[in-house]
């Protein structure tokens, strides 16, 4: 099942939900419908890593000040399940292939897989 998970109120991820080609992605809003801890871990299969999940620009991750923190894999891995905005947005699995995040380069990859 190919899937993406978004969140409905960033500009970005409506941007980039609009560029698609038509397609049969399952939409999960992550703020609706938090990612469980299981699609978390098939998240991490795919992409090797809690901290590539993980985004960094988050407004939280300055002001709780992880930033100074050298966190683990399991710290992203907490962070993430505990609040969405930890999560690089947006991911997208296709055919058993991740994409995370929002880069030119990551977005013309999403667009060639469903094409």
């Amino acid at each position: 099942m190919d899937k993406i998970y978004y969140l409905a109120s960033c500009d970005t991820c409506r941007k980039i939900i609009k560029s698609l080609p038509e397609n049969n992605l399952v939409f999960q809003d992550i703020r609706q419908d938090p990612i469980t801890e299981e699609q978390l871990e098939e998240m991490y299969k795919l992409s090797g890593s809690y901290e590539a999940l993980f985004s960094k620009k988050a407004q939280l991750y300055k002001s709780m000040g992880l930033k100074e923190k050298s966190l683990t894999e399991d710290d992203f891995k907490k962070y993430i399940l505990e609040h969405y905005t930890f999560l690089s947005r947006p991911v997208f699995i296709i055919n058993g292939k991740i994409y995370i995040g929002n880069s030119q380069k990551n977005v013309a990859e999403v667009i060639n897989a469903l094409t």
